[in-house]
């Protein structure tokens, strides 16, 4: 499995919004690893803002 699928995966689980390091800690993946997939699924619209630092999938 991908990281942008595995985060998309932590952050449909968890249910509320997190930050990057959060994810990482979570989805056991390096915190490189999710700034890159995350600056991926920001640029396909996957992944939002709703407020500074922390993201949601998109609905």
């Amino acid at each position: 499995m991908d990281a942008k699928t595995t985060i998309l995966e932590v952050l449909k689980k968890e249910g509320e919004p997190m930050s990057a390091g959060q994810i990482a800690e979570k989805s056991g993946l390096d915190r490189k690893e999710v700034d890159k997939a995350m600056k991926s699924l920001k640029e396909e619209e996957l992944i939002v803002s709703p407020k500074r630092c922390y993201w949601t999938p998109k609905a």
